[in-house]
Protein backbone atom coordinates (compact mmCIF):
# COMPACT_ATOMS: atom_id res chain seq x y z
CA UNK A 1 0.00 0.00 0.00
CA UNK A 2 1.38 3.39 -1.00
CA UNK A 3 1.32 6.35 1.35
CA UNK A 4 0.15 9.78 0.22
CA UNK A 5 0.79 12.82 2.35
CA UNK A 6 1.12 16.59 2.43
CA UNK A 7 3.72 19.02 3.56
CA UNK A 8 2.58 20.66 6.77
CA UNK A 9 0.75 23.97 6.27
CA UNK A 10 -0.78 23.07 2.92
CA UNK A 11 -4.24 22.72 4.49
CA UNK A 12 -3.97 26.11 6.18
CA UNK A 13 -4.64 29.46 4.42
CA UNK A 14 -1.35 31.26 3.88
CA UNK A 15 -2.55 34.74 4.88
CA UNK A 16 0.66 36.25 3.55
CA UNK A 17 3.00 33.75 5.19
CA UNK A 18 4.31 32.39 1.88
CA UNK A 19 4.12 28.98 0.31
CA UNK A 20 5.63 27.03 3.24
CA UNK A 21 5.43 27.67 6.98
CA UNK A 22 4.60 25.95 10.26
CA UNK A 23 0.84 26.47 10.86
CA UNK A 24 0.95 27.29 14.57
CA UNK A 25 -2.71 28.34 14.49
CA UNK A 26 -4.02 25.23 12.74
CA UNK A 27 -1.59 22.31 12.90
CA UNK A 28 -3.84 19.98 14.90
CA UNK A 29 -6.83 20.61 12.63
CA UNK A 30 -4.69 19.75 9.60
CA UNK A 31 -4.57 16.13 10.80
CA UNK A 32 -8.35 15.94 10.88
CA UNK A 33 -8.64 17.56 7.46
CA UNK A 34 -6.04 15.15 6.09
CA UNK A 35 -8.06 12.21 7.42
CA UNK A 36 -11.18 13.52 5.66
CA UNK A 37 -9.20 13.71 2.42
CA UNK A 38 -7.98 10.12 2.78
CA UNK A 39 -4.33 11.08 3.27
CA UNK A 40 -1.97 8.85 5.21
CA UNK A 41 0.60 11.26 6.57
CA UNK A 42 1.75 14.81 7.15
CA UNK A 43 5.37 15.80 6.81
CA UNK A 44 6.22 17.96 9.80
CA UNK A 45 8.20 21.18 9.50
CA UNK A 46 10.79 22.34 12.01
CA UNK A 47 11.67 25.91 11.08
CA UNK A 48 13.90 28.58 12.60
CA UNK A 49 10.93 30.88 13.19
CA UNK A 50 9.49 30.35 16.70
CA UNK A 51 11.14 26.94 16.90
CA UNK A 52 10.75 26.77 20.68
CA UNK A 53 6.97 26.76 20.15
CA UNK A 54 7.13 23.83 17.73
CA UNK A 55 5.38 20.73 19.19
CA UNK A 56 8.56 18.71 18.65
CA UNK A 57 10.40 21.00 21.06
CA UNK A 58 8.28 20.50 24.19
CA UNK A 59 6.97 17.48 26.07
CA UNK A 60 3.45 18.88 26.07
CA UNK A 61 3.63 19.41 22.31
CA UNK A 62 4.80 15.85 21.75
CA UNK A 63 1.93 14.51 23.85
CA UNK A 64 -0.59 16.50 21.79
CA UNK A 65 0.98 15.21 18.58
CA UNK A 66 0.82 11.61 19.83
CA UNK A 67 -2.85 12.05 20.68
CA UNK A 68 -3.89 13.60 17.36
CA UNK A 69 -2.05 10.89 15.40
CA UNK A 70 -3.82 8.20 17.42
CA UNK A 71 -7.22 9.86 16.97
CA UNK A 72 -6.93 10.40 13.22
CA UNK A 73 -4.66 7.59 12.06
CA UNK A 74 -2.69 10.22 10.08
CA UNK A 75 0.97 9.69 10.88
CA UNK A 76 4.19 11.69 10.80
CA UNK A 77 6.95 9.64 9.19
CA UNK A 78 9.25 12.53 8.22
CA UNK A 79 10.40 15.91 9.48
CA UNK A 80 11.67 18.64 7.18
CA UNK A 81 14.43 20.46 9.07
CA UNK A 82 13.87 23.86 7.45
CA UNK A 83 15.75 25.38 10.40
CA UNK A 84 18.91 24.54 8.49
CA UNK A 85 17.93 26.84 5.58
CA UNK A 86 18.58 29.82 7.85
CA UNK A 87 21.53 28.34 9.73
CA UNK A 88 23.82 26.69 7.20
CA UNK A 89 27.02 27.02 9.22
CA UNK A 90 29.32 26.24 6.27
CA UNK A 91 28.27 29.52 4.64
CA UNK A 92 29.93 31.49 7.48
CA UNK A 93 33.51 32.11 8.60
CA UNK A 94 35.52 31.99 11.81
CA UNK A 95 33.80 32.07 15.18
CA UNK A 96 30.35 32.54 13.63
CA UNK A 97 30.79 29.28 11.74
CA UNK A 98 31.88 27.45 14.90
CA UNK A 99 29.03 28.88 16.99
CA UNK A 100 26.43 28.11 14.34
CA UNK A 101 27.69 24.56 13.90
CA UNK A 102 27.45 23.94 17.65
CA UNK A 103 23.95 25.41 17.60
CA UNK A 104 22.93 23.12 14.73
CA UNK A 105 24.16 20.06 16.59
CA UNK A 106 22.25 21.03 19.72
CA UNK A 107 18.98 21.88 17.96
CA UNK A 108 19.05 18.89 15.62
CA UNK A 109 19.88 16.50 18.46
CA UNK A 110 16.80 17.78 20.33
CA UNK A 111 14.62 17.20 17.27
CA UNK A 112 16.09 13.73 16.71
CA UNK A 113 15.33 12.80 20.32
CA UNK A 114 11.72 13.88 19.80
CA UNK A 115 11.54 11.85 16.60
CA UNK A 116 12.78 8.75 18.39
CA UNK A 117 10.13 9.22 21.08
CA UNK A 118 7.43 9.59 18.42
CA UNK A 119 8.74 6.79 16.13
CA UNK A 120 9.41 9.22 13.25
CA UNK A 121 11.97 7.62 10.98
CA UNK A 122 13.17 10.26 8.49
CA UNK A 123 14.78 13.68 8.96
CA UNK A 124 15.17 15.78 5.81
CA UNK A 125 17.89 18.39 5.52
CA UNK A 126 17.45 20.95 2.71
CA UNK A 127 20.65 21.83 0.89
CA UNK A 128 19.17 24.22 -1.65
CA UNK A 129 18.97 28.00 -2.11
CA UNK A 130 20.72 29.63 0.86
CA UNK A 131 22.02 26.28 2.12
CA UNK A 132 23.17 24.91 -1.25
CA UNK A 133 26.50 23.05 -1.34
CA UNK A 134 28.60 25.15 -3.72
CA UNK A 135 32.19 24.10 -3.08
CA UNK A 136 34.16 20.98 -2.18
CA UNK A 137 34.98 22.59 1.17
CA UNK A 138 31.29 23.04 1.94
CA UNK A 139 30.59 19.44 0.98
CA UNK A 140 33.35 18.19 3.27
CA UNK A 141 32.18 20.32 6.20
CA UNK A 142 28.60 19.16 5.80
CA UNK A 143 29.71 15.54 5.44
CA UNK A 144 31.55 15.74 8.78
CA UNK A 145 28.49 17.32 10.38
CA UNK A 146 25.96 14.76 9.13
CA UNK A 147 28.20 11.80 10.01
CA UNK A 148 28.59 13.21 13.52
CA UNK A 149 24.81 13.52 13.84
CA UNK A 150 24.08 10.03 12.54
CA UNK A 151 26.61 8.53 14.95
CA UNK A 152 24.57 10.00 17.82
CA UNK A 153 21.18 8.93 16.48
CA UNK A 154 19.10 5.79 16.85
CA UNK A 155 19.70 3.35 14.00
CA UNK A 156 16.01 3.52 13.05
CA UNK A 157 16.34 7.13 11.86
CA UNK A 158 17.53 7.95 8.35
CA UNK A 159 18.69 11.28 6.88
CA UNK A 160 17.31 12.44 3.52
CA UNK A 161 19.29 15.20 1.81
CA UNK A 162 17.52 17.52 -0.60
CA UNK A 163 20.09 19.07 -2.91
CA UNK A 164 20.37 20.93 -6.20
CA UNK A 165 23.37 18.85 -7.29
CA UNK A 166 23.24 17.14 -10.71
CA UNK A 167 22.37 13.43 -10.28
CA UNK A 168 25.82 11.93 -10.86
CA UNK A 169 27.45 14.49 -8.58
CA UNK A 170 24.80 13.86 -5.92
CA UNK A 171 25.34 10.11 -6.15
CA UNK A 172 29.11 10.59 -5.84
CA UNK A 173 28.54 12.73 -2.74
CA UNK A 174 26.35 10.05 -1.15
CA UNK A 175 28.93 7.38 -1.95
CA UNK A 176 31.60 9.57 -0.36
CA UNK A 177 29.52 9.88 2.82
CA UNK A 178 29.19 6.08 2.71
CA UNK A 179 26.25 5.40 5.02
CA UNK A 180 23.13 3.44 4.12
CA UNK A 181 21.24 5.69 6.53
CA UNK A 182 21.93 8.79 4.43
CA UNK A 183 20.14 9.16 1.13
CA UNK A 184 18.10 11.49 -1.05
CA UNK A 185 14.88 13.36 -0.54
CA UNK A 186 13.85 13.79 -4.18
CA UNK A 187 11.93 16.94 -5.14
CA UNK A 188 10.31 16.98 -8.59
CA UNK A 189 9.87 20.75 -8.47
CA UNK A 190 13.52 21.46 -7.79
CA UNK A 191 14.44 19.19 -10.69
CA UNK A 192 12.05 20.79 -13.19
CA UNK A 193 13.16 24.24 -12.09
CA UNK A 194 16.80 23.31 -12.73
CA UNK A 195 16.07 21.56 -16.02
CA UNK A 196 17.32 18.12 -14.92
CA UNK A 197 16.19 14.93 -16.65
CA UNK A 198 13.91 13.34 -14.05
CA UNK A 199 14.19 9.80 -15.42
CA UNK A 200 17.98 10.07 -15.33
CA UNK A 201 17.91 11.43 -11.79
CA UNK A 202 15.76 8.74 -10.21
CA UNK A 203 17.43 5.87 -12.04
CA UNK A 204 20.86 7.24 -11.09
CA UNK A 205 19.98 7.66 -7.41
CA UNK A 206 17.98 4.42 -7.32
CA UNK A 207 17.34 2.95 -3.88
CA UNK A 208 19.09 5.87 -2.26
CA UNK A 209 15.83 7.83 -2.69
CA UNK A 210 14.09 7.73 0.70
CA UNK A 211 11.14 10.06 0.05
CA UNK A 212 9.60 12.14 -2.73
CA UNK A 213 8.17 15.66 -2.74
CA UNK A 214 5.73 16.21 -5.58
CA UNK A 215 5.59 19.66 -7.14
CA UNK A 216 5.95 21.34 -10.52
CA UNK A 217 7.99 24.36 -11.50
CA UNK A 218 8.65 26.37 -14.59
CA UNK A 219 12.26 26.05 -15.77
CA UNK A 220 14.24 28.62 -13.78
CA UNK A 221 10.93 29.90 -12.46
CA UNK A 222 8.32 29.49 -9.76
CA UNK A 223 6.17 26.66 -8.45
CA UNK A 224 2.98 26.15 -10.49
CA UNK A 225 -0.03 23.85 -10.53
CA UNK A 226 0.84 20.22 -11.19
CA UNK A 227 1.03 19.47 -14.88
CA UNK A 228 1.43 23.09 -15.98
CA UNK A 229 5.20 23.49 -15.53
CA UNK A 230 8.28 21.75 -16.87
CA UNK A 231 8.20 18.66 -14.64
CA UNK A 232 8.30 15.48 -16.77
CA UNK A 233 6.01 13.32 -14.65
CA UNK A 234 5.98 10.51 -17.21
CA UNK A 235 9.78 10.36 -17.05
CA UNK A 236 9.68 10.53 -13.26
CA UNK A 237 7.23 7.69 -12.83
CA UNK A 238 8.90 5.54 -15.50
CA UNK A 239 12.08 5.90 -13.49
CA UNK A 240 10.31 5.11 -10.22
CA UNK A 241 8.92 1.93 -11.77
CA UNK A 242 12.40 0.92 -12.88
CA UNK A 243 13.88 1.35 -9.40
CA UNK A 244 10.81 -0.19 -7.72
CA UNK A 245 10.21 2.82 -5.48
CA UNK A 246 8.06 1.88 -2.48
CA UNK A 247 8.19 5.10 -0.45
CA UNK A 248 5.69 7.90 0.14
CA UNK A 249 4.56 10.73 -2.11
CA UNK A 250 4.38 14.05 -0.25
CA UNK A 251 2.42 16.84 -1.93
CA UNK A 252 4.36 20.10 -1.81
CA UNK A 253 2.76 21.68 -4.86
CA UNK A 254 1.47 25.19 -5.58
CA UNK A 255 -1.17 26.39 -3.17
CA UNK A 256 -3.97 27.54 -5.43
CA UNK A 257 -6.82 29.82 -4.39
CA UNK A 258 -6.84 30.97 -0.76
CA UNK A 259 -9.56 29.27 1.24
CA UNK A 260 -9.81 26.29 -1.11
CA UNK A 261 -6.93 24.28 0.30
CA UNK A 262 -8.88 21.01 0.62
CA UNK A 263 -10.13 21.19 -2.96
CA UNK A 264 -6.60 21.88 -4.15
CA UNK A 265 -5.16 18.92 -2.26
CA UNK A 266 -7.90 16.64 -3.59
CA UNK A 267 -7.00 17.67 -7.15
CA UNK A 268 -3.29 17.14 -6.52
CA UNK A 269 -3.89 13.71 -5.00
CA UNK A 270 -5.91 12.62 -8.03
CA UNK A 271 -3.10 13.85 -10.28
CA UNK A 272 -0.45 11.77 -8.49
CA UNK A 273 -2.65 8.69 -8.15
CA UNK A 274 -3.23 8.81 -11.90
CA UNK A 275 0.50 8.42 -12.53
CA UNK A 276 0.83 5.77 -9.83
CA UNK A 277 -1.98 3.80 -11.46
CA UNK A 278 -0.40 4.19 -14.90
CA UNK A 279 3.14 3.18 -13.97
CA UNK A 280 3.40 1.61 -10.53
CA UNK A 281 0.27 -0.42 -9.77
Amino acid sequence: MRNYGIMQGRLTPSKGRGIQFFPFDNWEKEFRLAKELGLDEIEFIFDFDRYEQNPLWTQSGKEILKKVMQETGVRVHSVCFDYFMCRAFFKKDGDIKKEMRIENVQILRHVLDAMQELAISLIEIPLVDDSSLKTETEKEEFKEFVLEMISQTDVGVRFGLETDLPPKEFLAFLKDINSDRIGANYDSGNSSGLGYDMYEEVTTLGNRIFNIHIKDRVYRGTTVELGTGNADFDGLFKGLKEIDYQGAFILQAARGEEGKESENIERQTRFVKGYVSKYLD
